[in-house]
């Protein structure tokens, strides 16, 4: 079976579209229906987005807001309308065990979110959510893309990457004995 069949089973699909985690909760479980959903973004605070971007957003984790009213196909298709870009670059995923579902989604999510930090982009969007119980615990699954949206269609275009990588080839360079502006 694959992990999309997975994905599937463990999950029950919403009147608009989107899939949820936790559809057979046990009843001391609450239903994490309206949180957690395939195609739901999330976008690091400060990140610039074009003026003519409006959405609503709430916040979710340190540093991070969950879009409410656009998926990851909206959204991108709203910034690209504005001349900006939002990449679709590699798949993540993070895997959790918990005696509470909600809880080892949500713990899932951040573990995503904070892959997608360390690698210095400012998106994500949830591909694909499984639970299972195995042995009385919940093992959850999220699958997600990371995204980056800036105005500039080359990806490394971004002021903040440039710097990044200027500050690292600089220190390779001194480490190799080549020239560098640290060393004078």
């Amino acid at each position: 079976m694959s992990f999309t069949e997975q994905s599937n089973v463990a999950s029950n699909l919403r009147p608009d579209g989107g899939a949820v985690a936790s559809a057979q909760a046990l009843p001391r479980e609450r239903v994490v229906a309206d949180q957690i959903r395939v195609g739901m973004v999330f976008i690091e605070e400060g990140t610039p987005v074009p003026d003519s971007l409006v959405f609503e957003s709430a916040p979710y984790s340190d540093g991070w807001r969950s879009v409410k009213n656009l998926n990851g196909y909206d959204l991108d298709r709203k910034i690209r309308s504005a001349g900006w870009t939002l990449f679709d670059l590699s798949h993540v995923n993070a895997s959790v065990f918990g005696f509470d579902r909600e809880k080892a989604v949500h713990r899932a999510v951040k573990r995503a979110l904070a892959k997608t930090k360390s690698d210095s982009f400012n998106a994500l969007e949830i591909s694909q959510v499984a639970a299972k119980r195995f042995l009385g615990l919940s093992c959850v699954t999220v699958g997600a893309r990371m995204r980056h949206v800036q105005e500039s269609m080359f990806l490394l275009h971004d002021k903040q990457l440039a710097r990044r990588n200027q500050a690292r080839l600089a220190y390779s360079r001194a480490d190799r004995g080549g020239y560098s502006k640290l060393a004078s």
